[in-house]
């Protein structure tokens, strides 16, 4: 008996404690002053001139929300909202039994008051610090404001999968005002703050789907819809927006998916801080490079059609990307084809492996027979690889007619001269990621490398031998104007830059009218349309087209094909390189730009375009080819390696 009156006269002292307790705390947050907190959690991303791009601050009021979306949002987070003073006992003391068990803080019973005081000034570590500060804030919300006022802060703060606020989130996944979303939508929204990352139902619909189902579930059983209802909702097809109506760009969410991709690599920022919004993303975007490639790509482009497009501008003295488009259509696919689709390069692998064999005693003459070859390796195994419409000059070519002809036999051999190896290495030296494996394909772009990869490796060329990182952030800052992170320029030499400036003029072949012989040049169609100087290289697989050049001031790469590998046909090409020209040429209408100067060390030659040897009379045709001092003819023959390759490849 007396142990029942010891346990009953503790009970009555502890429930004294916890209302005087709740009594101070009261009085506490009655006499403090009257916390702020109209204050929309937003990520806010600004382009090179430091012009807003995007934010997602748009504040509605309660009245101004559909109630599907309040019911909802109540029955999955709170449903005793309207009845606590901002905490819910019973939830909580289940959620304390559970860490005890588990002993890790991973069971949460966190009522709305309480997400709401995170979301306004605190951070998601799940330490017991956080979790009394988290307490202390409630109740000051509690004390200071009615639940409306509560509800609507909270429901226009929260994260919609990157997307801040209801009014924001209704307008991006559904076109319309927060007052117009039907069951169907508002259980679907009401889904994604649990995990905004993974509940998307653009980025996750399968996720989405399954969680929208548990948010239905939750309000029939609170009586807020029927049974028939949620069958109903459950039942119906949403079409996505998937795009903000605060911005002029066309395709800028590719853009912001990778800018938020880099975000959650920085290891200095937390995601907790990145949840809960109120930062300012400084990105390396140039608006008009950006509005250029939209142009370019709208012209060209159909989006009634499959077939689709990628396409990167980048600045290659800091590798910062200036432009980019990820896809036709981002309503109707999210993948940023851009920066993680992986294709066969084709014939863009070119120029890495030239300027090997540049840097190993080649020179623009060097030559090699282009005729039908099959190459027979010593375990028997051949590969006989072919010229576009198989056409070949049946004898000596030089580096330079090859890759203004983007001659395939000449670039095999040149692989199999110097060692597969050697292209691999070379790949690697440049920054590509892919795991590349030493075949004498490689040289025809038959491995599959990312369009980023592939435009940051061009950049080194660009800027005459300096490797760059590609990125999108330039810095962070909180509300107050803190800098949380700033981009570190980690330029480095990899790169001769004499040899990288003969590669380049090389480059500028594929659209020079001296070349037109027994072939074109790849890139002559072109011609008529460009006014500035470019090093130029295009790819064609049978799956993928693709197009890289640059100028000392930016690099572009564009992709065509489809998401399935399917053949392309011929009525998909061309495409590709009239993006290309028009973005260049409009972005270059407005900025000026330079061709390299040529080393010291450098001397330009006329020879014969399609030999490299010096021309015998005045009527035959030249152009100018670029050497190292040293290395340029004179009246001997050029570097001819045809002997020497068939005497190793027979070893």
């Amino acid at each position: 008996m007396k142990i029942i009156k010891k346990i009953i006269k503790f009970f009555v002292i502890l429930l004294g404690v916890f209302i005087l307790g709740n009594l101070g705390m009261y009085i506490y947050c009655l006499i403090t002053p009257k916390v702020e907190i109209n204050k929309s959690t937003s990520l806010y991303f600004y382009d090179n001139q430091n012009n807003e791009i995007l934010n997602d601050n748009n504040w509605v009021s309660l009245e101004n929300i559909s109630p599907y979306l309040i019911d909802a949002t109540i029955s999955t987070e709170d449903k005793n909202f309207y009845n606590h003073f901002g905490f819910d006992f019973i939830r909580i003391g289940k959620a304390i039994i559970t860490n005890i068990v588990n002993r890790k803080m991973s069971e949460g019973a966190s009522t709305i008051t309480q997400q709401y005081a995170r979301n306004l000034f605190l951070n998601f570590e799940k330490t017991w610090d956080r979790k009394i500060d988290e307490a202390i804030m409630a109740f000051e919300l509690e004390t200071h404001f009615t639940k409306d006022e509560i509800l609507e802060g909270y429901l226009n703060t929260i994260n919609y999968g990157g997307v801040f606020g209801i009014e924001n989130a209704s307008e991006y996944y559904f076109d319309k005002s927060a007052s117009e979303l039907t069951l169907a939508e508002a259980s679907m929204l009401a889904g994604i703050p649990q995990s905004p990352s993974n509940l998307s139902p653009i980025s996750n619909p399968e996720n989405a789907k399954e969680r929208q189902k548990i948010v239905l579930t939750l309000m029939e059983n609170n009586n807020k819809i029927t049974a028939k209802e949620k069958e109903e909702a459950l039942n119906t097809e949403l079409e996505y927006y998937g795009k903000s109506n605060k911005t002029d760009y066309e395709y800028i969410n590719y853009f912001i998916d990778a800018v938020k991709d880099e975000l959650y690599s920085i290891k200095s920022i937390p995601s907790s801080l990145i949840d809960t919004g109120g930062l300012k993303i400084y990105t390396t975007l140039d608006g008009e490079a950006q509005k250029d490639l939209e142009m370019a790509v709208s012209n060209n482009m159909n989006k009634d059609s499959s077939l689709e497009v990628a396409g990167i501008m980048m600045d290659p003295t800091t590798g910062g990307v200036m432009a980019l488009v990820g896809g036709v259509d981002y309503n109707k696919s999210q993948f940023n084809r851009a920066t993680k689709a992986t294709r066969q390069v084709g014939s863009t692998m070119k120029p890495f492996l030239y300027y090997a064999a540049l840097e190993s005693g080649f020179t623009s003459s060097s030559t090699f027979t282009s005729e039908k070859t099959t190459f027979t390796f010593s375990n028997t195994s051949t590969y006989t690889p072919k010229n576009y419409n198989d056409t070949y000059a049946e004898g000596p070519i030089s580096m330079g007619a090859a890759i203004a002809y983007s001659d395939n036999i000449y670039a095999v051999k040149t692989n199999l001269f110097l060692g597969e190896e050697t292209l691999v290495n070379m790949a690697n030296r440049v920054g590509i990621q892919s795991e590349l494996d030493p075949l004498p394909s490689l040289a025809l772009g038959t491995e599959e490398i990312s369009l980023i990869d592939m435009v940051a490796g061009y950049s080194s060329f660009a800027n005459l031998g300096n490797k760059v990182d590609s990125h999108f952030i330039t810095k962070i800052e909180d509300m107050e104007g803190n800098i949380l992170y700033e981009y570190k320029n980690n330029s480095t030499n990899i790169l001769n830059s004499s040899i990288t400036y003969i590669l380049n003029e090389m480059l500028t072949y594929t659209y020079n009218s001296s070349f037109i012989d027994y072939n074109y040049p790849t890139l002559i169609s072109l011609l008529p349309q460009i006014t500035n100087k470019y090093a130029i290289k295009s790819g064609t697989t049978n799956t993928d087209l693709w197009i890289i050049g640059y100028n000392e001031k930016a690099v572009l790469g564009i992709w065509n094909g489809y998401d399935d590998n399917r053949n392309l046909t011929s009525n998909d090409n061309g495409f590709h390189k009239e993006i290309w020209i028009e973005t260049m040429e409009a972005y270059f209408k407005n900025n000026e730009t330079n061709w390299y100067d040529k080393p010291d060390n450098v001397v330009g030659v006329l020879v014969n375009p399609i030999t490299g040897k010096l021309p015998t009379s005045n009527e035959e045709k030249t152009t100018i080819y670029y050497y190292i001092k040293g290395t340029e003819p004179y009246n001997q023959e050029p570097n001819d390696l045809e002997t020497t390759f068939k005497e190793e490849l027979q070893e």
